[in-house]
C-alpha cells in the first residue's frame, strides 16, 4: 500500500492553495460548451479519483481526464500531486464541522468526534493512506482542530492533555478505520462474502486440522462467529474499544 507524506509541496505554493480566497479568483467567461476549470473542481475531482481508486491511481493526469480536460491545464490552479494531496487532506476535513447541536456532555461529545471520523475514513478510505505527523496547516485542519477541543474544553484538563486525549482518540479510530474499511472492502476486493469464505474453507479445515490444542481459540472463535455471522466484528469493536477509551478518560477527569 503507498503511504503518502504531507508536505512534500512547496510551503509557499500548498499555503497559498489552503488558504485561496475564492472572492480573489480569476472571473472569466467559459468558452461555450465547456465549464471553467478552478482549484475547488480541480480538488474536488481528486477526491472523487481517490475515493474510487485509491492513492496509488491519482495522477494529475487521472484528474484531468476526470474532468475531461488537458492536463497542463490543471497546473495553472494546482501546482502539482504532493501540493494536491495536502488540499484534498485539509478539504476532506472540514467534513467533520459538524453543524448539529452540541451533545451535553464530554463524552457525548467525544463520542461524536469519534464516529464523525470513523464516517470521515468510510467516506474517504485512502486518508487511511497518507501520513499526517505534519498536518497540512489550512483553515480545514486548524477548524477540525479547534472544533474538537471545544468538546475537551473547561472540563478539568490541562491544555496539554486536552491535546494528548485529542491525539489519542485519533489514533484509536485511526486504527479501528482500517478494521472498518477492511471488512466492508473485502467482498468486492475478493469476490467472495464472509459467509462464503467460510463455507469454501470450513470442509478442509476439518479434513486437515486438529484444534483440540486451541481449546481457547475454538470456544471464543466459535462464540464470535456465532455472533458476527463473520470471522470479526470491526465495528462492533470500535464500539466497545470507544466505551473502554472513554472509560479511561473519565478516570482521569474524576481523579481532579
Amino acid at each position: 500500500m503507498t503511504t503518502e507524506y504531507i508536505g512534500r509541496g512547496d510551503p509557499a505554493r500548498t499555503l497559498a492553495l489552503l488558504w485561496r480566497d475564492p472572492s480573489r479568483a480569476r472571473e472569466r467567461a467559459p468558452r461555450k460548451g465547456r465549464t471553467e476549470l478552478t482549484a475547488d473542481r480541480v480538488i474536488a475531482a481528486a477526491i472523487e479519483v481517490a475515493d474510487a481508486e485509491g492513492l496509488a491511481a491519482l495522477s494529475m493526469r487521472k484528474v484531468a481526464d476526470h474532468l475531461g480536460a488537458g492536463t497542463m491545464s490543471l497546473y495553472t490552479h494546482v501546482p502539482g500531486k504532493a501540493e494536491l494531496i495536502d488540499v484534498m487532506l485539509d478539504t476532506v476535513y472540514k467534513e467533520t464541522l459538524t453543524t448539529e447541536e452540541t451533545p451535553r456532555g464530554w463524552r457525548a461529545r467525544v463520542e461524536r468526534i469519534a464516529r464523525d471520523n470513523l464516517a470521515m475514513y468510510r467516506r474517504h478510505p485512502w486518508i487511511l493512506q497518507v501520513a499526517v505527523s505534519r498536518p497540512p496547516l489550512g483553515p480545514g485542519t486548524l477548524g477540525k482542530y479547534e472544533h474538537e477541543l471545544s468538546a475537551l474544553d473547561g472540563i478539568g484538563l490541562t491544555d496539554l492533555e486536552m491535546d494528548n486525549v485529542l491525539t489519542l482518540i485519533a489514533a484509536y479510530v485511526h486504527g479501528a478505520a482500517r478494521g472498518v474499511v477492511e471488512a466492508e472492502r473485502a467482498a468486492a476486493e475478493t469476490g467472495m462474502t464472509d459467509q462464503e469464505w467460510w463455507q469454501a474453507h470450513e470442509p478442509f479445515l476439518t479434513a486437515v486440522g486438529d484444534f483440540s490444542a486451541y481449546p481457547l481459540a475454538g470456544r471464543v472463535g466459535s462464540a464470535s462467529g456465532e455472533a458476527y455471522n463473520a470471522p470479526t466484528d470491526p465495528t462492533g469493536a470500535f464500539e466497545f474499544g470507544l466505551g473502554r477509551l472513554l472509560d479511561g478518560i473519565a478516570v482521569l477527569i474524576d481523579g481532579r
